[in-house]
């Protein structure tokens, strides 16, 4: 009788360390080097480089045309070295929008793997291998699901691999998909036709914006035409006709209205921008 407590303590022990041992495998180290973070863009030395040299070209033009100041360029150089903290917001986003795409086209995958008669688990490892045929090795999805695949592997179930991808997306697509998921999955109802609906709602949504993008497109490239033509005409005129435009820069009320037309030429372009940043 003692023997067998005994045995049966040991059990529960060696069931207990497993437990935590596969746990800790979550945050290993080649696990964690997969599990990206989607609302952080890290630059190479060579983007940073570029996108600070692309600044310091614009910044040279612009202090070229508004005011011919040397003194001016340098006063405002540091501040170039920031451009890429802003340009990095467009990347993220960027970014966020090829994820939902791919993951859009890999749920789809799944929904017909589930009505197929696989399990979710065995969907999710057929969805990579398809994706793999769909895309490149490189591509997101097929990282974040093998990412899933090795978090299933480890006895973490679908649902909770599902909300770490939602919350790490920061997407609300992803969240909502990944919420539908654990409800269906705890209420035990009917899983294949509530995920083949949830998918066909996140489609016909990443479908609209994909549309809007396109339709804005032509406007999208004539607002950066128009954003450098203003410069590109004083600067004409300026080669054209020298001299014409000295007064502008010698004067204190012409470097006034200078500084006037530049502010204005700023709030332009951003009030452009956000014209142009329709949300569905």
């Amino acid at each position: 009788m003692v023997k067998s407590d005994l045995i049966n303590c040991m059990s529960m022990i060696w069931k207990k360390k497993s437990i935590k041992k596969s746990e800790n495998l979550r945050t290993n180290k080649n696990c964690s080097q997969q599990a990206i973070d989607y609302d952080s863009y890290s630059f190479t030395f060579i983007e940073w480089l570029k996108y600070s040299f692309y600044a310091v070209g614009i910044l040279s033009l612009t202090s070229y045309v508004f005011y011919k100041s040397v003194i001016i360029f340098f006063v405002l150089l540091p501040f170039c070295f920031l451009y890429p903290k802003l340009k990095k917001k467009e990347l993220i986003v960027e970014k966020k929008r090829r994820l939902l795409i791919e993951f859009k086209e890999a749920v789809m995958i799944l929904s017909s793997l589930l009505n197929a008669g696989y399990s979710l688990e065995n969907s999710v490892k057929e969805a990579l291998v398809e994706l793999r045929l769909l895309y490149v090795k490189d591509n997101l999805i097929i990282k974040e699901f093998e990412y899933i695949c090795q978090l299933i592997y480890m006895n973490i179930s679908v649902e909770r691999a599902f909300d770490d991808l939602a919350y790490r997306s920061h997407c609300e697509d992803i969240r909502s998909f990944a919420k539908v998921l654990r409800i269906a999955k705890r209420s035990g109802g009917e899983l294949e036709s509530i995920i083949a609906h949830t998918v066909s709602v996140i489609g016909d949504k990443v479908r609209i914006k994909e549309e809007i993008i396109t339709m804005t497109a032509a406007k999208r490239f004539e607002q950066k035409v128009m954003n450098i033509l203003p410069l590109l005409i004083v600067l004409y005129i300026d080669f054209s006709s020298p001299g014409f435009f000295n007064i502008m820069y010698t004067t204190i009320i012409g470097r006034m209205c200078m500084s006037v037309g530049l502010t204005v030429y700023l709030l332009a372009i951003y009030i452009s921008k956000r014209l142009l940043n329709i949300e569905v």
